[in-house]
């Protein structure tokens, strides 16, 4: 982690001293975001990769192959000490949640998996918990490298709420009406005064968590793309040569609220019901890349 720091320092000082400091401090951001997406953005790359070389008659499955790989990643993040075990925590409850969710929409035909392999569980495979997996080693890991705290945050009780019912729609709004509008209305009832604040460099900034959460989904909206332009996934009466609706990023804006609960009954410290208090929060010096 101290080298870390220092390698950080350095890129710090040296865009600083030739760069506006706003200049340097968005690069600065765009870094950390994606070293903390390292793990989404390799899982990607195997995915881009895998699709453009792989060969009917090689002895391995690609689905089984992108599985061995997910797992390889995953083990390496540890012993290399890019994730904390805390953090595989977060991860597994995403790994479970989103295998549970692959296993009902594929049977209920939202969503299919074209090509074969062995290592499937119910007819979905098993790399695909990966992809949710991703999303939970991007929010602990973003957390960790940026300091952020969420605050002045909600009832915590009203929050698991919230989750529980949007993750139950993405179920039951297969037999009963669809209240994704209703959540939407939730989301920014509840969490309107949350920012979420975090440190690029010594200065904290903020973000309204709505936003951030929009953002966020918007970025997983094109790597959904990613996976069904190449074939890896695709949803009902889709080619590969379409783009996924965009109505779709309303449904990864609402999961990210699940992934929020999931990460704060881990790292409950990240969140706070009082305003942001400067003396509250570490000192920028613990932030890392």
């Amino acid at each position: 982690m101290k080298q870390n720091l220092s390698i950080e320092r350095r890129l710090g000082d040296w865009f600083r001293q030739r760069l506006h400091p706003y200049i340097s401090e968005l690069i600065l951001f765009v870094l950390k975001q994606a070293w903390a997406c390292l793990f989404g953005g390799l899982l990607l790359v195997l995915i881009i990769v895998t699709s453009l070389i792989w060969q009917d008659d090689w002895p391995i499955y690609r689905y089984d192959f992108l599985f061995a790989c997910a797992i390889t990643l995953q083990i390496g993040f540890l012993v290399f000490k890019l994730e904390t075990w805390r953090e595989a925590k977060v991860i597994l409850l995403f790994h479970i949640v989103g295998t549970i969710m692959e296993i009902f929409k594929i049977h209920a035909g939202s969503w299919a998996y074209p090509e074969p392999g062995y290592i499937k569980l119910m007819g979905v495979p098993l790399f695909s918990g990966f992809m949710y997996a991703a999303v939970g080693s991007f929010m602990a890991r973003v957390i960790r490298i940026f300091d952020m705290r969420f605050a002045p945050y909600p009832p915590f009780w009203t929050t698991v709420l919230l989750a529980i019912a949007i993750y139950a729609n993405f179920f039951l709004h297969h037999f009963t009406i669809d209240i994704r509008y209703a959540l939407f209305a939730a989301t920014l009832i509840l969490f309107w005064r949350t920012r979420i604040w975090f440190y690029i460099g010594s200065t904290p900034r903020w973000m309204p968590l709505p936003l951030a959460a929009f953002l966020t989904a918007f970025f997983m909206w094109i790597a959904e793309n990613i996976g069904t332009m190449t074939g890896t996934w695709l949803y009902a009466g889709q080619s590969q040569l379409e783009m996924v609706r965009f109505a779709k990023l309303g449904s990864w804006y609402l999961l990210l609220y699940v992934s929020f609960l999931l990460v704060t009954l881990v790292i409950r410290e990240a969140i706070s019901r009082d305003p942001w208090q400067p003396k509250a929060f570490k000192s920028p010096k613990t932030v890392a890349i």
